[in-house]
């Protein structure tokens, strides 16, 4: 409890210090929506699915500007189930942001993760493929709770936050204990960006969950590149605890813009895990190895874009065919 106090007197403190200097009222609000479709084909062998259409995601929500200071959006996650072809609606953001001067930003409710959302900017291709933190789930893009921005100096800002840790799709689990999380983004210049990231999550009869990961990315008008290093220690998910089960993920990726209409990219991704009391193989064993992601994009319109792209998956365990597909994906927001 006395963790958990200081931890929220820090982050409430200076809204003590929030006077009129806002005072210029203004008020304003959009819908959005983004939605991801695709068609893929599945070359692996002895594979029972070759190929299918899929819609995997789909985003609608609004945001609205009370005044200069003070704004909020509500976003809901339509995805697929175990049904197959049924989709089921997750509220995942429900977020007040309170910006109480230059240099401090509150949010509070279902918010956004600062996890890897600085790799997603770099990446620049959600609607294909997720980050590695997120698809291997090391992290959750969402969570009940609250986050402080604060402004360190012109090139340093960091993020403190307290929240649930279960993610959007889960209740506050019964022991109550949150996840304590921070992290520091250092902007060497205009195109290189710099990043450490560490939280850590209590959890009854096992060791404390804890997610270490650096990230360096440069971006130009022509050019992006990211590359990252993560660790998951005592934990299978961010939200499953295994003692001494540790989880490392390498991740490289990068793009060059051919012209206003046509991008190329590729990717590669190295997942790992470690040996566990004496056992011979790796605790995720069948799920260890490298993803490689090469294709092109095409922005059809604002808003509108596709991509061709091919995704092969070698794994560690050498009893497991390897995968190979080809996708087709879109993108269609407003």
């Amino acid at each position: 409890m006395t963790k958990q106090f200081l931890v929220m007197s820090f982050l409430l403190i200076p809204l003590l210090n929030y006077g009129q200097e806002n005072s210029n009222i203004f008020s304003s609000g959009e819908p959005h929506f983004k939605a991801f479709w695709n068609y893929h084909y599945d070359f692996t062998e002895n594979t029972t699915q070759t190929s299918a259409f899929e819609l995997s995601r789909v985003y609608l929500g609004y945001k609205y500007s009370f005044n200069e200071s003070v704004s909020a959006k509500i976003t809901y996650d339509i995805g697929k189930n175990s049904a197959g072809s049924s989709h089921t609606a997750f509220l995942k953001i429900a977020q007040l942001d309170w910006k109480v001067n230059s240099n401090f930003k509150l949010s509070m409710g279902m918010i956004g993760g600062k996890q890897f959302n600085d790799q997603e900017k770099i990446w620049g291709y959600r609607y294909l493929y997720k980050t590695l933190q997120d698809e291997y789930k090391f992290g959750s893009s969402a969570d009940l709770g609250v986050n402080a921005e604060i402004k360190l100096s012109d090139k340093l800002t960091s993020n403190v936050f307290i929240v649930n840790g279960e993610g959007y799709k889960n209740v506050q689990d019964e022991d109550g204990n949150q996840r304590f999380g921070t992290n520091l983004i250092y902007k060497l210049n205009k195109n290189i960006t710099t990043k450490f990231y560490y939280d850590t999550h209590a959890v009854v009869d096992s060791k404390a969950i804890n997610n270490i990961g650096v990230f360096a990315g440069y971006k130009s008008d022509k050019f992006r590149f990211g590359a990252e290093y993560n660790e998951m220690q005592n934990g299978e998910t961010y939200k499953n605890a295994a003692e001494d089960h540790n989880l490392t993920g390498l991740s490289f990726y990068g793009s060059y813009l051919l012209n206003e209409k046509f991008e190329v990219f590729v990717r590669y991704d190295k997942l790992t895990s470690n040996q566990v009391d004496g056992s011979d193989t790796n605790w995720n064993f069948e799920n260890d190895g490298g993803l490689t992601m090469v294709g092109i994009e095409y922005k059809a319109v604002k808003g509108v874009k596709f991509s061709l792209n091919s995704r092969n998956f070698n794994y560690k365990d050498s009893n497991i065919t390897d995968s190979s597909l080809v996708y087709l994906n879109a993108e269609f927001k407003l």
